[in-house]
């Protein structure tokens, strides 16, 4: 788990000074990257490319520095991720002739590449086929020098989008890196958030799509490869997506055991001291469970708890581990929300309104105390289905079937006259039950992951922004992606829109930037490309069953793991976030109002909302969350303006 950054630059800058004028760049751009990659740092500069380098060392320790070069000097590797296939992969390549330099699983990519592109012009050779030989989660760039008259660089990104890689084409050439903050050290771009990004960010709590949230600045999708050189620009190709055409049959009985126990043990490799997070959760427990099948020894497991009792597992966790006679790492936290507007917005360059990045980027700190490698359980709610909202999804669904066109109707105009009782109890909160299960599936289930609806969120723009925007809607971004399977199964339409949206560029993220916070490597076993091509697009009724979802998994794991993970309610990291506006946190949500320019909002329209909230009549404190994560993250990155 590393981070890299570099360039390719068109031919202006004579080869003979290249290395002297540009290493000061190169240097700016890795030094942001430190948090990333604390034991090493280093660096290659050849006209016309630089890759740095700031290393986290897991596999060859003593050897893998990188950047990796060629010894003829023509190629170059850098990488981020790990790559679990890789003994296998060396071993092939050996036979067919390769060198290796070094124990390093990143150096495969580089013997693949030769292997697979060969120098000089025409069609770069078999491009896709270097990350579909790899199994992990990994972003990685290759420079290569063999034709001088046309050097290339290659980007590629894991299939499920695990590790970040951003990038920005200029005038000057292509930049490149883990993070934003690599780029914007370069000095290329203007500091600018994009006017759809500010609209997409309200909605739904995130920037995602390909475009991040600055202007001019990008994220290589995941599953996709970016080619670039001096002549042609940029080309980026897909070379992997979940399936779109049939879903397939149910799990048969023992095969998620199965699965679980091969992908965990691919993840096992390391030469540093490595561990798990362990909730109540069954995801984490099934995790733990794999580990310690696949090793037979006492797994190392680090759990916090939590003063609110309403999400604290701590209680269950510690039952888990002394059934795996597990080394227990337990602490008791208090989320510190200052640590949101203080301490994250220099890691996380995009605006995240997900509180949840407090507590996790504390699990996070706590577990680094005792391991460089952590296992978690993310990806289960999105394989199997898992979250409330996809039992909520195919209940409606059913419904819709059912009522058929009329009742449709009927419930729609209901809907539109029912009060909107968001303080009320759950039994009596019918609105949004009427409207979406008179509503079109796509847009019934995108109001179930947004945080609220589009003109709302409009509403709060300052009136020249708000006409700039147009029609601007970022529902449409999702509903291409509902759209694209050809299944007829509401749930997996929604799981697939899922996998290209809300996992890779909030869920993901997330981890990946709390994580790396604090120099901790972050494995994800569920989300193995091949454990998701064989249980994603399972028929419904193996996910959710009698109001319940993970419904395969939850029986795979039953007499193994104890009935109170499989059949308790389901938890998150959740905060009080309600309180944290109306206390700690009240004089910081009113200068975020204050504070945030004119010409971005509305600033009549924000005061009403934070008085309303601060009057207890109302709750907004998801919307007066984002303005507070918004500003930290305005004002630590310096963005100046809003672009177009």
């Amino acid at each position: 788990m590393c981070g890299f950054t570099g360039f390719g630059l068109l031919p202006q800058t004579g080869a003979e000074r290249f290395e002297v004028e540009q290493r000061a760049m190169l240097e700016r751009m890795n030094g942001t990257l430190v948090h990333r990659g604390p034991d090493d740092e280093g660096y290659c500069l050849r006209a016309p490319f630089g890759l740095g380098f700031r290393r986290l060392s897991i596999i060859d320790v003593a050897g893998g520095h990188q950047p990796i070069e060629a010894p003829r000097g023509d190629l170059a590797v850098v990488g981020n991720g790990e790559v679990y296939n890789f003994q296998s992969l060396r071993e092939e390549l050996k036979g067919r002739g390769a060198d290796f330099q070094s124990g390093s699983d990143i150096e495969t990519i580089l013997h693949l590449y030769r292997e697979r592109v060969p120098p000089g012009g025409g069609e770069p050779g078999d491009l896709l086929g270097i990350p579909r030989a790899l199994v992990g989660m990994f972003a990685f760039a290759v420079a290569d020098w063999r034709d001088p008259d046309c050097p290339r660089i290659l980007l590629g990104r894991d299939r499920l989008g695990i590790k970040p890689l951003y990038w920005c084409e200029t005038s000057e050439g292509l930049f490149f890196g883990s993070e934003v903050k690599s780029i914007l050290a370069a000095g290329v771009t203007d500091r600018e958030m994009r006017r759809e990004a500010l609209l997409d960010y309200l909605v739904q709590g995130y920037v995602g799509g390909q475009n991040s949230a600055w202007v001019g600045i990008q994220r290589l999708p995941a599953g996709s490869v970016l080619s670039w050189n001096p002549r042609d620009g940029v080309r980026i190709q897909r070379y992997w997506d979940l399936p779109k055409e049939e879903l397939r049959e149910a799990p048969a009985e023992g095969e998620v055991r199965e699965w679980l126990g091969r992908v965990v043990e691919d993840r096992l490799v390391a030469e540093v001291p490595l561990g798990a997070f362990l909730s109540g959760g069954i995801d984490s427990n099934a995790v733990a469970h794999a580990m310690r099948d696949a090793t037979g020894e006492a797994p190392v497991l680090c759990t916090v708890g939590f003063q609110e009792k309403s999400h604290d597992e701590l209680g269950l966790a510690k039952e888990t581990a002394a059934a795996l006679g597990a080394v227990h790492h337990t602490e008791i936290l208090e989320p510190d929300p200052r640590a949101a507007i203080d301490e994250l917005p220099w890691f996380y360059d995009e605006p995240l309104a997900d509180p949840s990045t407090v507590p996790t980027w504390l699990v996070s700190k706590v577990a680094r105390r005792h391991v460089t490698v952590a296992l978690s359980g993310d990806g289960g709610d999105e394989i199997f289905g898992g979250y409330r909202r996809y039992v909520h999804d195919v209940a409606e669904n059913r419904i819709r079937r059912a009522i058929g066109g009329a009742g449709r109707s009927a419930m729609g105009a209901l809907g539109r006259v029912y009060p909107k009782l968001d303080w009320a109890p759950r039994v009596f909160r019918a609105k949004t039950f009427l409207t979406n299960t008179a509503d079109d599936p796509a847009r019934a289930y995108w109001r179930s992951v947004s945080h609220m609806e589009r003109d709302a969120a409009a509403a709060l723009l300052a009136p020249d922004l708000r006409e700039a925007l147009g029609d601007h809607d970022p529902f449409d971004a999702f509903e291409a992606h509902y759209a694209r399977p050809d299944i007829d199964c509401p749930l997996y339409r929604a799981q697939y829109a899922d996998f290209h949206t809300w996992l890779p560029d909030r869920i993901l993220a997330k981890v990946d930037r709390a994580s790396m916070a604090v120099s901790l490597e972050v494995r994800v076993p569920l989300l193995d490309h091949r454990f998701v091509e064989r249980f994603a697009h399972s028929p419904a009724s193996s996910k959710v069953r009698a109001g319940r979802g993970k419904h395969v998994l939850r029986e795979s794991l039953r007499g193994t793991v104890a009935g109170e993970v499989l059949d308790g309610a389901k938890r998150g990291f959740d905060t009080p976030l309600a309180g944290w506006i109306r206390g700690p946190l009240a004089e910081a949500t009113r200068d975020a109002v204050e504070g945030l320019p004119e010409d971005w909002f509305d600033r009549g329209r924000l005061r009403a909302t934070l008085d309303a909230h601060m009057s207890g009549g109302v709750n907004h404190d998801r919307l007066l969350w984002s303005l507070l994560v918004l500003d930290a993250w305005r004002r630590r990155h310096g963005v100046a303006r809003i672009g177009a």
